[in-house]
């Protein structure tokens, strides 16, 4: 089947929703390093976009500028994705992952920190003043928000009662939850923001669960730890739980981290604590509604054991390969 024309869509759309800025960045940091003008990247561009099904940015995020064609053909880009995912997780199942409230709703038995929707408050006037006397900082998220767009850190003692809905409302804000305390060791290694086990996994035929990869992200001046808004992301070894390589930035001028760029805690080696508990609650939730076949489970670890924050669907392709520093789409073949 000739697969150009779908190719030369996907390269539209990847057009329409580039960060021109972070490729300006890319484009000068290759044509430093090797010397090629601008057009002659879009030219390499191009020519993999089509042959490989990646995205423009990551063209320099998998390092296809220094990769032969047997590595370059083992990259899942955008396009591969997309497609895996939308096979394994159908449109019209996903609900249940692309709503935060939803979510709460159908995994709850797996959070460790309380979360209210904001039907649960309208519902239920006197549960405003519990939520503002009970916790000390809050954090409101739209229902349909990712990549920790769109969340907002508060004080409780900012808001009142009876101005808790209207705020979430004017601001459009679907639920607010308590600030997650994570366990120490994950503080001393970034206090800034929530460090989170990503862990995906995928069902085969007779629904049973297998770990496609772990991963640490890793906060560094942030309160979110996505890789997106500049944050780290490194392997974990899923038989000890122990981080095997150093943390990774998408913006590939940036080093290597072997230790963390603020407090100095070592990234490589770190041991994630609670980690058969971990474990276990992926396999667990993942088995929970199984018409989704292939998820992302965010997982922070607190000082009582690890507790799930979300479930995605559209899982990163970049969080799932760049520590590991090679591409894993061969990984896909017996699920798709």
């Amino acid at each position: 089947m000739n697969q150009l024309p779908r190719r030369l869509l996907y390269f539209a759309y990847y057009l329409r929703r580039l960060d021109w800025a972070r490729l300006a960045a890319f484009m000068d940091h290759l044509r430093v390093q090797k010397g090629w003008s601008r057009p002659a990247q879009w030219g390499r561009i191009l020519r993999d976009s089509l042959r490989y099904n990646i995205s423009i940015l990551e063209y320099y995020q998998f390092r296809f500028f220094d990769s032969s064609h047997e590595e370059k053909a083992k990259w899942a880009g955008t396009g591969t994705m997309y497609e895996f995912q939308r096979c394994a997780n159908p449109p019209g199942k996903r609900e249940v992952l692309e709503d935060k409230c939803c979510f709460h709703d159908a995994y709850r038995q797996f959070f460790r920190h309380a979360v209210y929707t904001i039907k649960e408050l309208k519902a239920q006037p006197d549960m405003a003043g519990h939520v503002l006397n009970a916790h000390g900082r809050l954090v409101f998220k739209p229902a349909k928000g990712n990549c920790g767009i769109g969340i907002a850190f508060i004080d409780a003692a900012s808001l009142t009662a009876d101005d808790l809905v209207p705020f979430m409302a004017r601001n459009g804000y679907d639920l607010v939850e308590e600030a997650i305390r994570q366990h120490p060791n994950l503080m001393a290694l970034s206090p800034t923001g929530v460090n989170t086990v990503r862990i995906f996994t995928a069902l085969d035929a007779e629904d049973r669960c297998h770990i496609l990869g772990c991963r640490l992200r890793i906060s560094v001046s942030s309160e979110v730890d996505n890789m997106a808004a500049g944050n780290l992301a490194a392997p974990i070894d899923e038989a000890s739980g122990r981080v095997t390589g150093p943390g990774v930035y998408s913006d590939i001028p940036r080093p290597y981290e072997t230790i963390h760029p603020i407090t100095g805690t070592p990234i490589d080696g770190f041991q994630i604590p609670f980690w058969p508990e971990t474990l276990e609650l992926a396999h667990a939730a993942s088995l929970l509604h199984r018409q989704n076949r292939s998820i992302g489970w965010d997982i922070v670890i607190t000082p009582d054991g690890p507790g799930l924050i979300e479930g995605n669907h559209d899982w990163c392709k970049l969080v799932w390969q760049l520590p590991v520093g090679r591409g894993l789409k061969p990984t896909l073949d017996a699920y798709a």
